[in-house]
């Protein structure tokens, strides 16, 4: 299969949702081999480059018990699905007792088979990486205790939710610095050079099965933090994961795809180390700062070289929906300029359909909503609208934003953009604001001076003539209602 594009289109599935809504559908148990042909091809025609299978590996029996058990999750599962039983419990996702698929979605052979139908039909296959921690009753803890973080019983005694023990030996549960640790988990010791050799080992063996991996809380194994969370420092001094281990990648599989998932302005360091995109949180922060859209335009001044390699999002499984979050002409206008935008751009089940539940990923059910039509259908002119050469090979230039007249500020609220592959060229503007915008857009492209051109709006089929010498000078005048959005093709 050809390489990636330069700017891919990844869906995100919850597999345990995915699956057991396709088996309410057909009546009929449905497991990763069983899928039926019209629901890939369905993604085929969304324009997908990759499905990310979320959450397809083998789940803890320990974390199911806990999942089961835990008194804040039982009413996060209850808000999500007020039916919920205990067999909808299946565990968290990223807690891994082995990088086997679980039996309950079909295992090894039917991801396999799933992965060469998917090829069939030119989508990629992405895969989960949990790079910091294991099931707290993983194999390791027996079988490799040196590879993970471990403690004493003082220890475990002060402060009984950061470890525990197991075998006479006390363990660490996997953490983030700045939140309680991962109870269902286990500390992986990256400080230990052969615990970083069983990593890279896992990692580059995952790779022969998928064409991408996203990588869990990538930047907490970096030797910085981790030894910022854990003290101590990496054998030897100076070593760090990261960059062997993609190198080690890369060198099996050129055109692997590696995704991290990263915070806390780390995300060039990250792409330093080797990853080919980086999430773009920061992005997602500023679409919530819904009073002050400047902050996204002034996001985007970084330099292009940093920018293709960010992976835009307005919804994924750890943030609420966005039909929800921004409302459903809000939602439009940031998934406008999100999808158009140089980098990965990451879609998530249920976001096209306008689906406003989140759910926790501990689950294997979801409560059925109806689709929203209309936001359906705008997602549907977005995808088709991004399916074209200028947005994944063209080059890219944020635009200004002028004052229509004097004293009106409104300018600011709008996001421009555009696109030039050869002689195509695409103008993308968002009204990030509930208010009326007007502007004027100079496109800074002299090919248009001398011409009349039309405009054709992708995302309603509207059309407008200009002429290109306005379009230069004072530049394309736009009022755009409430959120309004448009995405121009020149002709």
């Amino acid at each position: 299969m050809g390489k990636w594009p330069l700017h891919p289109l990844v869906y995100e599935i919850n597999t345990a949702v995915w699956l057991t809504s396709l088996s309410r559908t057909y009546g009929r148990p449905i497991s990763l081999g069983g899928i039926p042909q019209a629901e890939l091809e369905r993604l085929a025609e969304l324009r997908f480059d990759g499905v990310w299978l979320m959450g397809v590996w083998q789940r803890s029996a320990a974390s199911r018990t806990i999942a089961r058990a835990e008194p804040a999750l039982l009413s996060e599962y209850r808000r999500a699905l007020p039916d919920v039983r205990p067999d909808d419990i299946i565990g968290s996702p990223y807690a891994i007792a082995d990088y086997t698929v679980d039996p309950l979605f079909g295992g090894d052979q039917e991801l396999a088979a799933l992965r060469q139908r998917l090829r069939a039909l030119n989508l990629r296959l992405v895969l989960d990486f949990v790079p910091n921690h294991l099931a707290r009753d993983h194999a390791w803890v027996g079988a490799r205790p040196e590879f993970l973080v471990q403690g004493t019983a003082a220890e475990l005694q002060a402060r009984p939710n950061d470890y525990f023990e197991a075998g006479g030996r006390v363990f660490a549960h996997g953490r983030d610095p700045n939140f309680a640790p991962w109870t269902d988990t286990v500390q992986v010791d990256y400080r230990c050079a052969a615990a970083r050799r069983a990593m890279t080992h896992l990692l580059v063996a995952l790779s022969e099965r998928c064409d991408g991996l996203r990588c869990d809380m990538a930047m907490l194994v970096t030797a910085d933090v981790f030894c910022r969370t854990w003290g101590g420092r990496f054998d030897p001094p100076g070593a760090d994961f990261w960059p062997d281990a993609i190198r080690g990648i890369k060198r099996a599989h050129p055109g692997f795809l590696m995704l991290a998932e990263v915070y806390w302005d780390l995300e060039y360091d990250l792409q330093q180390q080797g990853f080919d995109f980086t999430y773009d949180k920061r992005l997602y922060d500023r679409f919530q700062r819904r009073d002050d859209p400047e902050a996204v335009r002034r996001h985007l001044v970084a330099d292009i070289e940093f920018q293709r390699r960010l992976a835009r999002f307005v919804e994924n499984h750890d943030e609420p929906r966005a039909a929800a979050q921004f409302g459903p002409e809000g939602s439009k206008a940031v998934a406008a300029l999100a999808v158009t935008l140089p980098g990965l751009r990451l879609l998530h089940q249920g976001q096209l359909d306008g689906f406003e539940t989140r759910w926790p990923v501990q689950l294997r059910r979801a409560v059925p909503e109806p689709t929203n039509t209309d936001l359906q259908a705008f997602y549907q002119r977005l995808l088709n609208a991004v399916d074209s050469a200028v947005f994944h090979e063209g080059s890219w230039k944020l635009l200004e934003a002028r004052a229509a007249w004097s004293g009106n500020r409104s300018c600011w609220n709008a996001v421009a953009h555009r696109w030039v592959k050869g002689e195509e060229f695409v103008l993308a503007v968002s009204n990030l604001s509930p208010d009326p915008m007007q502007c004027y857009v100079p496109l800074e492209l002299p090919a248009l001076s001398g011409c009349t051109w039309e405009l054709r709006d992708l995302l309603s089929e509207a059309r407008y003539d200009r002429e290109g010498d306005g379009l230069l000078h004072p530049g394309l005048y736009l009022d755009m209602p409430a959120y309004g959005r448009h995405v121009f093709a020149f002709a």
